[in-house]
C-alpha cells in the first residue's frame, strides 16, 4: 500500500447543518456532491466527505457507540494570528471551542474547536513543519 490518504469521511447527524458549518468556514462543496446524500470537498490533494453517521457506520461494518471516535483532524496555518482567527471563525459558525490558542511544549501554537457533530479539529502552527506555497506541511 502506498503511504497516503485520499479520502476522509466524517459521519454527521444532519447533512445540511454540517454543510452550512463548513461553508461558513469558507469551504465549498464539490459539484460531484449528491444533494441530500453526501457532500465532497476538495481539500488540496485529498477529499473530505460528509455523510450520514448511521449509513457510514453500516457501510464501514462497525457499531456506532456515539461520541468521539479516537480521531482528531488538523489544519496547519502560518502564524498564531491565523490560529486565533480560524478558531473565532469556527465558533461563530457553530463550533465549540475546546482549547483556545496557546503556545505548545513542542514550540508551536495551537487550539482546538469541535464541529457541530463532535469532530475535533486542531488548528496549529508547527515551526518544524513549514508550509509550502499550497499550504501543505513539509516534514
Amino acid at each position: 500500500m502506498r503511504q497516503r490518504i485520499t479520502l476522509v469521511t466524517l459521519g454527521v447527524g444532519e447533512l445540511e447543518r454540517a454543510i452550512a458549518f463548513y461553508s461558513a468556514l469558507g469551504w465549498r462543496p464539490h459539484p460531484t456532491s449528491v444533494e441530500g446524500e453526501v457532500a465532497f470537498f476538495d481539500v488540496g490533494g485529498m477529499v473530505l466527505a460528509l455523510w450520514d453517521r448511521r449509513k457510514l457506520a453500516e457501510d464501514s461494518g462497525v457499531e456506532d457507540a456515539g461520541g468521539w471516535g479516537g480521531v482528531t483532524l488538523a489544519h496547519n496555518v502560518g502564524d498564531a494570528h491565523e490560529v486565533d482567527a480560524l478558531l473565532e471563525q469556527a465558533v461563530a459558525a457553530g463550533a465549540t471551542l475546546a482549547r483556545g490558542g496557546a503556545s505548545t511544549p513542542w514550540g508551536g501554537y495551537s487550539g482546538v474547536f469541535i464541529d457541530p457533530d463532535g469532530h475535533p479539529w486542531e488548528v496549529a502552527v508547527n515551526p518544524g513543519w513549514p508550509l509550502d506555497a499550497e499550504g501543505r506541511p513539509q516534514l
